[in-house]
């Protein structure tokens, strides 16, 4: 049985105080390059948004190393792109008492790297993959729903036929040792006078 591997790891950078259109300049650059060529070229160039881009290029080379055991010369830019975050509003006063709006847009970062060096798939064995099931389902809203897979229990019974069915069993000797003699022990009574318990008053 193949089994799609994970051959891919991300690093997400969110609230960057920076405009999507600045930082997507830079993010269209290195898309698709190597690891080694991306951290080249975000030394070099020129624009405020190569500071965080390259700490999240590096992060996602860390997690690779880490989770995967990936070399860094095998990890190429898979995936990178911006979206808008948040926008921060604050009030700049002005004459005759009036304010007038500042708005500071924000950014979120994905990169994502992959390792060219590990196969896309892998065999899988069954019996390891039929051990751990899926205990619930994800359903809309945020639900989950619980799955009952059913589980039976087998037992197999061998039976050597060479032994006889029955045995004679001896009468005295079983009449010998009582049952009843296991289940009592010798009880110790203590005398509270000659221990001490009780005082003489004389």
């Amino acid at each position: 049985m193949l089994e799609k591997r994970k051959t891919e790891v991300y690093a997400l950078g969110q609230h960057i105080a920076m405009s999507a259109h600045k930082a997507r300049r830079v993010i269209d650059q290195i898309r698709g390059r190597s690891y080694e060529e991306t951290l080249m070229i975000l030394e070099l160039m020129p624009y405020r948004a190569c500071f965080p881009i390259f700490k999240l290029v590096y992060s996602a080379a860390a997690n690779a190393s880490y989770n995967l055991g990936s070399n860094e010369a095998n990890l190429i830019i898979s995936k990178a792109e911006v979206n808008e975050g948040t926008t921060v509003k604050k009030f700049k006063p002005r004459a005759r008492g009036r304010s007038y709006p500042i708005k500071r847009p924000t950014c979120h970062i994905t990169i994502v790297v992959k390792d060219m060096s590990l196969p896309e798939y892998v065999e899988k064995n069954f019996l390891q993959w039929s051990k751990k099931p899926k205990k619930f389902k994800p359903r809309a809203r945020g639900r989950s729903y619980p799955i009952k897979r059913p589980t039976c229990h087998i037992t197999i019974v061998v039976k050597d036929m060479s032994l006889p069915e029955y045995v004679e069993k001896n009468f005295l000797q079983w009449s010998k040792k009582p049952k009843w003699k296991n289940k009592y022990t010798d009880v110790t009574y203590h005398d509270m006078y000659s221990n001490g318990g009780v005082w003489d008053k004389k």
